[in-house]
Order: C-alpha cells, then structure tokens, then sequence
C-alpha cells in the first residue's frame, strides 16, 4: 500500500506543493491503473515527458555555462547525469519507493530491471510535476540540488566513460594487458536468460558479473573489475 502523507516527501524535496496532487499523479505507475480504475488521477507518464525535458535543459544550460569543454564532452557528461541508472539511484536516495503506486505483480518484483525504470521514470514524472507547481526556478532549484550535485563524482571518477573501456584503459596503462571476457554461465529459457560473464586479465579471472544480456553482464564485470582493483 503507498503511502498517502507527503509531507515527510516534501521536505525531502525540498518543495511544499500548493497542488498536493500534482506530486501524488507522478508517482502513479500505469499498472496500478489497471487493478484501480476508479483511481480519480492518471498515470505519470506525461509528467515524466515533462520532467525529461526540463531536466535536460536544466542539465545542458547549467554544462554550456560553466564548462568551456566541446559538445560531445558535455554531451558525454550529460549523459551519465540523466541516465536511468543514475535517476534511479537518486529516486531510491530520496526514498520514494514506498509513495509509489504500482499493481501488485509490480509491487512484488522489487529488485526486476522493470523497477528500475519505473524509478527513473518516477523521478523525471516528479521534476515535472515541481515544474508545474513551483515554475522553472522550482525545478531548476531541485535539479541542481540532486542531479548536478553528482557531477564532481563523475568527472573525478570518469564515470561518463563505459566501465569497459575505463577498464580496458586501466588495465593496458597498469599491466599492459587488453582485458577478454567469456561467458561463465546461461540459464533460464531463451525469451528471459541470465547471463554471468568473467573478466580476464590473461588466464586470470578478476571478476564477474550478471545481467539479462551479454554486454549487460560485461559491464557488470568490468565495473567490479575496476573496483576490485581500485583502478
């Protein structure tokens, strides 16, 4: 059951809405819905059509203003800032989870890829949602506290580069070696596999990691790969 008191989700926001509805609207999944037609508001996905816009803009203005660097750099750094993975870092930080309405199938799968989208999706619907009720400073405001505030991270750390290539760059500059990957492990049917992949530097295994596709679970390698290795 979602919860119903947004006030402890303002103040986490930072945003005290003058439409209470507004906030509650972007939190509503397309499924719950189906098992709630009498529901008196729609799904989120307009505002999220919103919030991706403004959230864009928002990210483009703030790099074009304060970074001389070339468009494909700041598209790069972009990128990596509003990326699902990262919104669906931040809607978790923000503890949002437990305001979202969802059928109960959806309810259930907590840690599916599917949730991670109707995270991320969550948060640019609630970035849409405080630009309709606080105005483009509101959503600026907002922006900048909990998304650009993770730029410094990703500079610092080159995470606007793929774990692949900054581990094979790392891993050429360190051992002089071109990490190979291999498939460790297949299982489930073929409409919905699960893929672990094993990262080697020569014949040595450094890591390993899961995902729903090869190159998902390459990835997945190459970042535990970095981290082990503190590259």
């Amino acid at each position: 059951m979602a919860k119903e008191d947004f006030s402890g989700l303002e103040e986490t926001l930072g945003v005290t809405f003058q439409n209470v509805d507004t906030l509650r609207q972007a939190l509503v999944h397309r499924s719950y819905l189906n098992e709630h037609p009498d529901f008196p508001l729609g799904h989120n996905e307009r505002l999220e059509f919103l919030g991706d816009a403004v959230l864009e803009l928002v990210v483009t203005e703030n790099l074009y203003n304060n970074y001389p660097n070339p468009e494909g750099e700041m598209t790069n750094w972009r990128a990596a800032l509003v990326n699902s993975e990262m919104l669906a870092k931040l809607c978790h930080q923000l503890d949002i989870e437990g305001f979202l309405h969802l059928s109960k199938g959806e309810a259930k799968d907590s840690n599916s890829k599917a949730r991670k989208y109707i995270l991320a999706n969550a948060f640019e619907a609630i970035i849409g949602a405080i630009y309709l009720d606080a105005g483009w400073d509101g959503a600026k405001k907002f922006i900048t506290e909990r998304v650009l505030s993770e730029l410094p991270e990703i500079l610092e750390k080159q995470l606007y580069i793929d774990p692949k290539s900054r581990f094979q760059e790392a891993a050429q500059e360190h051992l002089g070696i071109t990490p190979s990957y291999k498939v460790l492990t297949e299982t489930g049917p073929d409409h919905a596999k699960d893929f672990e992949v094993g990262v080697f530097l020569g014949k040595e295994k450094i890591a390993s990691g899961v995902g729903t596709s090869k190159h998902e679970a390459q990835v997945a390698a190459a970042e535990a790969g970095i981290a082990l290795k503190g590259w």
